[in-house]
């Protein structure tokens, strides 16, 4: 895959006002960020939630993203990643391409197959095997891929039934679709399709904990990359891949430590500094780390979650010119 730019976006799953959520949006655009990602979870905190080591967010994806795009100028604002089984198809190209219409050229759609099993039946929604929700996600791609082109509508899926209309609006940018999972469908699936490939952990067990780490060693994501090229064939290219660094310490800035982090995931500092989903140390050990990320993986578009993404400025600084 050939070298891109390095792109980060800051994750953000809190805010408790409108104007503060305004606030993080000059914010993160202020810092150089290239994006801001919203999350596509409903529920708050309770028997449903706590067992699954998922934060509460408390923002609704389309509302925040077009707010989000309304006070700022140049940010990219996206959601990482829209759970296609919580949408009606046609209803979410529509928002989309609503949302592409008013901010071109500064919407990513971000679509993924879910996988929070408790979040579903909590919110009374059906949670179907694996493989059924990633026959979802690829008819709801082809749909949403049919409408940003302006294509009659055609897709007899077996979730995705919708024909005979032509789309309204087709924005004049066609904003890049990104795909993200750990799993050999899912990936191979946005290689074929995705203009953005967001390797993530792969959360079969339908929590965040160790087995998640254990599906994203350095071996486990070279397998990941294996199934990207897969699906892509001539394509590969063209794709940026993506990735969400979820264990984040700055030396002297972060409350988290190195320190902290080897005691949570059992690994030594060594394991700790390669796994492709922590950045860790000091600037200019962070600094070495994402330039090894895109030489070893193509990585170049880095998401810094709330906790730490104030702290990455810097970083996010010294790595694209800003």
């Amino acid at each position: 895959m050939t070298k891109k730019p390095f792109r980060f976006a800051a994750q953000v799953y809190r805010a408790n006002t409108g104007q503060e959520w305004r606030d993080v949006a000059h914010k993160v655009e202020d810092m150089g960020y290239s994006a801001l990602h919203v999350s596509d979870h409903y529920i708050g905190p309770g028997p449903a939630l706590d067992p699954t080591g998922h934060r509460p967010v408390t923002m609704a994806p389309i509302t925040s993203m077009a707010v989000a795009a309304e006070v700022t100028d140049t940010l990219k604002v996206g959601c990482r990643m829209f759970c296609t089984s919580y949408h009606e198809p046609v209803v979410l190209a529509k928002e989309a391409a609503t949302l592409a219409m008013f901010a071109p050229d500064r919407i990513e759609i971000g679509l993924g197959a879910g996988w929070l099993g408790s979040e579903y039946d909590a919110m009374g929604i059906d949670f179907p095997s694996a493989g059924l929700r990633v026959d979802r996600l690829e008819e709801t791609v082809e749909l949403i891929t049919q409408y940003l082109a302006g294509d009659e509508i055609k897709v007899d899926g077996t979730f995705v039934k919708a024909h005979s209309f032509a789309p309204l609006p087709v924005p004049e940018i066609t904003p890049p679709i990104m795909i993200g999972g750990g799993a050999r469908r899912v990936l191979t699936l946005a290689g074929r399709t995705a203009d953005i490939v967001s390797i993530n952990f792969n959360n079969r067990s339908g929590v965040l904990g160790s087995d998640s780490v254990l599906t994203s060693t350095v071996e486990e994501t070279h397998k990941k990359l294996g199934w990207v090229r897969d699906g892509a064939g001539d394509r590969v290219d063209g794709i940026e891949l993506e990735t969400g660094a979820y264990f984040v310490a700055i030396e002297g800035q972060t409350d988290v430590t190195e320190e902290a982090l080897i005691e949570r995931t059992g690994f030594s500092r060594d394991e700790l500094r390669a796994f492709p989903h922590a950045l860790v140390g000091s600037v200019d050990d962070i600094c070495e780390q994402l330039e090894q990320r895109r030489e070893e993986f193509g990585f170049s578009y880095f998401t810094i979650g709330d906790r730490a993404y104030e702290q990455f400025a810097p970083i996010v600084e010294r790595m694209t010119g800003k």
